[in-house]
């Protein structure tokens, strides 16, 4: 049996409207929970975490004390299927997939740091998923995720601008993405890894003027 979650099905649960994907074509519940569960909208920032990854118990080292449903959550995630219609309107299982949502973050935020996440958010970063920096003299630049805590609840996801190298709130569609998804040394292992993206250029100061002349500081 297939489960189809069309675009037009919107369930809000823990701030995630569950019915919703950034794809034209119903979602499969054969693809698995992680590929739907980064397929709903407003997670985009997220990569999918290789199975295999998330098997291995050193990996998940810390985690278990921290769920009150560790056990039902790691199966969740590991599930080859997506929830049905039924499953959302379930107490119990809307408890357990709290606890799989925020358990999922923990281990993106480990993953985005190995070999396989890193390469995963590359492709990302060249494609601008994770957005453009807000100030305007740094020319579009690609910005990165990034968190302002490792505790789940202290602060929200932000962006990261390599040029400016000033930290930026989100886009709101992300407002419900906690910023320990994705961790506070990210963005430095990332371009640490990859010091050929960062930028090359300078970033250009504002320069205040009154009617074309430079404003000078007394």
């Amino acid at each position: 049996k297939k489960a189809h979650f069309p675009r037009c099905a919107k369930v809000t649960m823990y701030g995630l409207s569950l019915g919703e994907t950034d794809d034209e074509e119903d979602f499969s519940a054969d693809s698995g929970w992680i590929p739907w569960f980064c397929g709903l909208k407003g997670h985009e920032l997220f990569a999918e975490v290789e199975e295999e990854y998330v098997r291995d118990n050193f990996n998940l080292y810390g985690l278990r004390q921290r769920f009150q449903f560790y056990e039902h959550a790691l199966e969740m995630i590991l599930s080859s299927e997506a929830p049905e219609d039924d499953d959302l309107a379930d107490a119990e299982f809307l408890e357990i997939y709290r606890d799989a949502s925020d358990l999922y973050g923990l281990i993106h935020a480990r993953y985005i740091a190995s070999p396989r996440g890193l390469q995963a958010m590359r492709d990302k970063y060249l494609k601008g998923v994770f957005g453009t920096c807000p100030r305007v003299l740094c020319d579009r630049q690609h910005t990165l995720p990034m968190g302002l805590a490792e505790d789940l609840r202290a602060a929200q996801v932000k962006i990261f601008c390599p040029k400016c190298e000033q930290v930026y709130a989100a886009k709101s569609k992300y407002r419900e993405l906690d910023g320990a998804f994705f961790g506070m040394s990210f963005p430095q292992i990332f371009l640490q890894t990859y010091p050929t993206l960062l930028p090359l250029e300078v970033p250009r100061p504002f320069v205040p003027r009154v009617f074309g002349f430079r404003i000078h500081k007394q």
